[in-house]
């Protein structure tokens, strides 16, 4: 599952052996496929699906699905009365695993993160319902829960050692044994943190030492955590807003990478075409996130050849990052209502961005810092207007340090509304995504 389309070697050796296997997998294909009973991506080369956007967890679902039918047609479930599983109700993994994806919420991705919100809202599943209760969503669940909260905490296992804590929680049924293994998650999920910002900080001042270039990050470290590099790629992508790969050496030199991209850069394609170009132990993904295994003597010769390859990539794009701006508003007209019209058109995501909205000549009348690197701000205008906003992860970032400047000078704001939980009612609170004064373009 959600691997498998380029395990050539292993397939060979299970085949070897008398085992039969089915591969369940989302991620790039190549012409030849590995030897299997079947292999189930709609990302095959002749696959005329249309569903090449499918996370694994999609894929996984429409296989029980389709699996489902057969049994039934079979016979199988009026066997001694057996009974059917309730597929609808599983909706709500289906959900998480499709934004945590980070694939388009378009189509039938957008259905299943649809009604999969809708089961999650009921908290049937034990172990979601404890992860809620501590991870603090009181409110209906969007596809923000999903993506920051409850995600990171089912994955925080595996991040440090102990995946199967995860697909335990998911699967308990018992009250109990649920809230202690949230609890357990949670923690672990605090200690992620810990480690994935130490490694952010290495990872950053490597790219600023090797000249900071503009078309891709890469970046190498020895020991860094293989559990959060793909976090910190994604944190790099975001910063800088280029692709990253991030590597790291154990003791005998092997590297682990992992890579996340931007728009119009397949970088599941260019490490296919890495590996087979021999520069990889293995390898493969799909365009906006991909995943490698490279020995040491060669981590340079991949950098050239990546390097090499996004940058055409970039230059034939003409990419220039950039922030889109969906509306520009008052401080005045940030209300409850807007937020509950905006929620209509969600759940956002990949494919369906949240609307971002700009805010002209607003001051920032007060600002501080909250937790341990998030700026808080309140920001008025003329008219008298007020609005309450956050800047996450801004703490010593130019975006932070604008904020907590209280200049007084005019800036122009721009981020996404949000119902403010905290003060509960029809409060709004500002997700700040960058700050300008109000004299640049």
């Amino acid at each position: 599952m959600d691997c498998g389309v380029s395990a050539h070697a292993a397939l060979e050796a299970a085949q070897t052996v008398g085992l039969d296997s089915i591969v369940l997998d989302h991620h790039a294909a190549e012409a030849r496929l590995p030897p299997a009973v079947a292999v189930v991506n709609p990302n095959r080369w002749d696959d005329d699906s249309g569903l090449g956007q499918l996370a694994a967890v999609g894929v996984t679902y429409l296989f029980l699905v389709a699996l489902n039918r057969a049994l039934r047609s079979a016979g199988w479930y009026d066997v001694q009365s057996r009974e059917a599983p309730d597929l609808l109700g599983l909706l709500d993994l289906v959900a998480l695993g499709t934004v945590c994806d980070v694939v388009p919420l378009t189509g039938l991705n957008r259905a299943f993160v649809a009604q999969g919100l809708k089961v999650l809202a009921g908290r049937r599943n034990e172990g979601l319902r404890a992860l809620c209760d501590v991870a603090g969503v009181a409110e209906r669940p969007g596809g923000y829960h999903l993506g920051f909260l409850l995600g990171p905490r089912v994955n925080a296992g595996g991040r440090i050692g102990e995946s199967h804590l995860g697909a335990a929680l998911l699967s308990e049924g018992d009250p109990a044994r649920c809230r202690a293994l949230a609890e357990r998650l949670d923690g672990y999920n605090e200690e992620r943190r810990a480690i994935e910002a130490e490694v952010l900080a290495a990872a950053d001042a490597a790219y600023q030492d090797a000249g900071a270039s503009r078309d891709l990050i890469f970046v190498a470290g020895q020991d860094w955590h293989p559990g959060v590099i793909g976090i910190v790629a994604g944190r790099l992508k975001e910063r800088y807003d280029l692709p990253a790969i991030v590597v790291t050496q154990d003791a005998s030199g092997l590297g682990k990478g992992s890579g996340r991209s931007v728009p119009g850069v397949d970088l599941g394609a260019a490490v296919i075409a890495a590996r087979q170009a021999g520069l990889l132990v293995n390898g493969g993904g799909h365009a906006m996130a991909a995943g490698l295994t490279v020995a040491g003597d060669q981590i340079a010769a991949l950098e050239d050849f990546l390097r090499a390859r996004v940058g055409a990539r970039l230059e034939e794009i003409a990419y220039r990052p950039a922030l889109s701006i969906d509306a520009c508003l008052s401080l005045a007209a940030a209300q409850g209502s807007l937020v509950q019209a905006l929620e209509r058109i969600a759940p956002f995501g990949a494919g369906n961005p949240e609307p971002r909205f700009a805010f002209a000549q607003v001051k920032a009348i007060s600002a501080d810092i909250v937790g341990t690197n998030h700026v808080r701000a309140l920001f008025g205008d003329e008219s008298g207007a007020r609005l309450r906003a956050i800047a996450f992860r801004a703490l010593e970032t130019p975006l932070g340090e604008k904020l907590l400047a209280r200049s007084g000078r005019p800036l122009h704001v721009a981020g996404r509304l949000r119902a403010d939980a905290w003060r509960g009612g029809d409060a709004v609170q500002l997700q700040v995504d960058d700050v300008a004064d109000s004299g640049q373009v």
